[in-house]
Parts: C-alpha cells; sequence; structure tokens
C-alpha cells in the first residue's frame, strides 16, 4: 500500500500537527501509533474491556439498529462484543474515545436528527465506528447500550481513561449486573 508523505503543520508557538493520512482507517491508525511509539519510546497499555448494558431500555436504538441490519437485537450485540476495538483518538467532549473498525455488518449512518441529550456512559456506533459517551452530551449516533464506567475524571493524573491507541473489548451484561 502506498501511504501519503506525512504532512506537519503549526499549530501555535509550541506544537505541530502531524498529517499522515485524510481517512479514519485502521493502515492510518497504525502509521499515527508507529509515530507514537517512535515520540514515547514506550509500549502501549493493553486491552480494556467495558461493560456496556444492551437492554432497549439502556441502548434506545438497539431494535431500530436491528431493524435497519435485518438482523436480532442479539446480533447486534454479538457482532459489537466480538471486535476488539482500538482507539483511534478522544475527542468531541473529554475523555470520548472514538474507536473501530466496527464490523461491516453494523455500519449505519448516524441519526438523522441528533439527540439534545445523550446520557453519560451511552455506548454508540455510526458508520464504523463505537464509541462511548463520557459527559452528557448532544450527540448523533446510534445508542446501542450503556456503561457505568468513568471514562473522564478531570481529577485524576490522566483524566482520560482510555489514550489513543488502547484496545478495547465490550463485554454484554445483564441489567442486575449494572
Amino acid at each position: 500500500m502506498v501511504h501519503p508523505l506525512p504532512r506537519f503543520r503549526p499549530m501555535g508557538d509550541r506544537s505541530i500537527l502531524v498529517e499522515l493520512g485524510d481517512t479514519i482507517s485502521p493502515d492510518v491508525n497504525r502509521r499515527v501509533q508507529q509515530l507514537m511509539l517512535q515520540l514515547r519510546q514506550a509500549p502501549l497499555p493493553g486491552v480494556r474491556e467495558i461493560a456496556p448494558g444492551y437492554r432497549s431500555l439502556l441502548g434506545p436504538d438497539l431494535e431500530a439498529v436491528a431493524d435497519h441490519l435485518s438482523i436480532s437485537t442479539d446480533e447486534v450485540i454479538r457482532l459489537h462484543t466480538e471486535t476488539i476495538y482500538r482507539v483511534y483518538m478522544i475527542g468531541f467532549t473529554p475523555g470520548y474515545p472514538y474507536m473501530g473498525e466496527l464490523p461491516a455488518a453494523l455500519a449505519v449512518p448516524r441519526r438523522s436528527t441528533p439527540r439534545t441529550r445523550v446520557p453519560k456512559g451511552s455506548v454508540g456506533i455510526a458508520q464504523r465506528q463505537t464509541g462511548i459517551y463520557p459527559v452528557e452530551s448532544p450527540g448523533g449516533w446510534q445508542i446501542i447500550g450503556w456503561t457505568p464506567l468513568e471514562l473522564f475524571d478531570p481529577l485524576r493524573q490522566l483524566p482520560s481513561l482510555l489514550e489513543m491507541g488502547d484496545r478495547v473489548k465490550f463485554e454484554a451484561v445483564r441489567q442486575v449486573e449494572i
């Protein structure tokens, strides 16, 4: 595969932006990871497990996603939990992990009308990505689950629980376990 040359852009007086591609993809993410490793000279953390609840009460779009894909809600849950995701970046809100790559069989569009309020801990999917809302915020992703995990705490030494490059595996739990 031919890789575009990195682009270096000034970002204020103390930093630069290094662009390694124009798309969000596993290949571009691997290139970013290689650069990070070289800069930090340290290995990345291992797999983190996050346990969302997959019930219509906790994932208001779960049934609509299943209907859109012509599969059962159990199949949506199975497909979402069998993949180990890579955190591509943190953004949108403090601690919000953009993760991929979602199985093609789960690729759904964003909601046509975003919600004005998505509860903290909501697990969403859109296109080929999944993410977790670390704080209550507006949002347009399809919400399929919820986790009680505290993703962002400004009082922690590292406020964001997840970092770019972390690997995340979701685990289905019953509502009584939450």
